[in-house]
């Protein structure tokens, strides 16, 4: 797939997700042939007004290159400012977010809200696309408010029509959030209404998935979330599936093992030590979540004090899964508890 200039061929985009898709969560993803990775969504105010929060999150070094900024904000001129103040960073592609559903973000009328209100979203679009120059602007966009009032047809047609590169469609509406299957016929009405490339978005969780929603909907490429959480393989079985006909098929528990003490020791890197213990135990428990004896293990991870414990605590829980320590856990439960909420170890 092309953006102007930028071409990703068949390789795969990692979706922008706040307090995850972090500077060592991109660059396992990179390492595991993910195309083009995505900073955190970040405040357009908060770039224009130097806040040291949002400059952090978009933050990312010249290696890391391609990579993609996702804006949040409902302002023309403000998101006209931070795109000359971005261009200064020279990311591949900026995109802005017209699909988030929670509610802290759109009752201030960002993110989903924003899709009741095509002639306001044209003109953010259009006021960004006059800013960019030669970088791609893309609109994150769902299928709507409802099942009642679906208007991705009108929505991309706006996003085509004010010079957007592409538009990623998040195949649920705001109503539904993460709730129920996503519906890929939109995609294909999508691909026929507009020209511009069209990047499917939703519950895509194996290369399989991901191979059945291209072949089924035609669409130009696919964005991975959920996916990739303590799975930068999928990136890599995907490429093996589409150019040998095969998947190589789920990861040793050594390489699982030799990712997570990686990710830890990028996440320690990253951050001081009290701050880096915190963000490494959700990576640590995504990457063992389909093993046995995961319950009991975040247990342990979530009381470890340090990054050094947590990765002496991954090599005694893996030398456990090697002697069959734990009991048989109900796999599909636990699959169906992360896909509903990636915490899935934490109480209601």
């Amino acid at each position: 797939m092309k953006l102007r200039k930028l071409d990703l061929g068949n390789k795969l985009i990692v979706a922008p997700m706040a307090d995850v898709s972090d500077a060592p969560f991109r660059k396992i993803a990179k390492d595991f042939g993910a195309g083009l990775t995505f900073t955190p969504m970040v405040s357009a105010k908060g770039i224009i007004d130097n806040e040291f929060h949002a400059l952090r999150i978009f933050a990312f070094a010249r290696d890391e290159k391609p990579i993609g900024v996702q804006l949040l904000g409902n302002n023309p001129e403000y998101l006209a400012s931070t795109v000359e103040e971005l261009k200064r960073y020279k990311p591949d592609v900026i995109d802005i977010n017209c699909g988030c559903p929670v509610e802290k973000v759109t009752r201030h009328n960002f993110g989903a809200q924003l899709l009741d209100d095509p002639i306001l979203m044209g003109k953010m679009i259009e006021a960004m696309v006059n800013s960019a120059g030669d970088i791609p602007i893309t609109v994150k966009l769902r299928l709507g408010k409802s099942d009642g009032k679906i208007n991705i047809l009108e929505t991309s047609r706006v996003a085509e029509e004010s010079g957007a590169s592409a538009v990623i469609v998040h195949t649920r509406t705001k109503d539904t959030k993460y709730k129920d299957d996503p519906t890929w016929e939109w995609l294909i009405k999508v691909k026929d209404h507009i020209k511009i490339p069209v990047i499917g978005n939703g519950s895509l969780f194996t290369p399989q998935d991901i191979k059945e929603m291209i072949e089924k909907t035609n669409v130009d490429s696919v964005m991975i979330a959920r996916g990739a959480l303590g799975n930068p393989f999928i990136f890599n079985r995907y490429r093996a599936l589409i150019e040998n006909g095969a998947d190589p098929g789920e990861q040793s528990l050594e390489e699982i093992e030799n990712v997570a003490v990686k990710h830890t020791r990028l996440i320690a890197r990253e951050y001081p030590e009290a701050v880096a213990t915190i963000k490494a135990r959700k990576n640590i428990l995504w990457y063992f979540k389909h093993l046995d004896g995961i319950h009991q293990f975040a247990s342990i991870i979530m009381r470890t004090k340090s990054v050094e414990g947590e990765i002496k605590m991954i090599h005694e829980h893996v030398e456990k899964l090697k002697q069959n320590f734990y009991p048989k856990d109900d796999r599909e439960l636990i699959d169906q508890k992360f896909k509903e909420r990636v915490l899935f170890w934490l109480n209601e």
